[in-house]
């Protein structure tokens, strides 16, 4: 099955659920900005931001896993069923 990971720049506590759009890093690595409203405490926001992608990118919430940085704003979004040319092109990367 294919899969594909992404990088993701989470902001909890946010006014609305939002998936932004891209952004580069100083590297100029890119990564996708998303704000939730849910509170950083027992998970709550990165499980927002699991059902906000997987809703987005049109696949089931199970498919969505933090791969890294569970505990940090940049995370490693691991998203089952797409390969990194249909993410791109869902998520009109540049």
């Amino acid at each position: 099955m294919s899969h594909t990971t992404l990088a993701v720049r989470l902001t909890p506590r946010a006014k609305a659920d939002a998936v932004e759009g891209w952004a580069e890093d100083e590297a100029g690595r890119p990564y996708l900005k998303v704000r939730v409203r849910a509170q950083p405490i027992e998970g709550r926001a990165n499980a927002a931001l699991k059902a906000l992608l997987a809703e987005a990118l049109g696949v089931a919430r199970s498919a969505v896993s933090v791969a890294k940085g569970g505990q940090s704003r940049l995370k490693q979004v691991r998203v089952e069923g797409l390969d990194e040319a249909e993410l791109r092109a869902i998520m009109k990367f540049p």
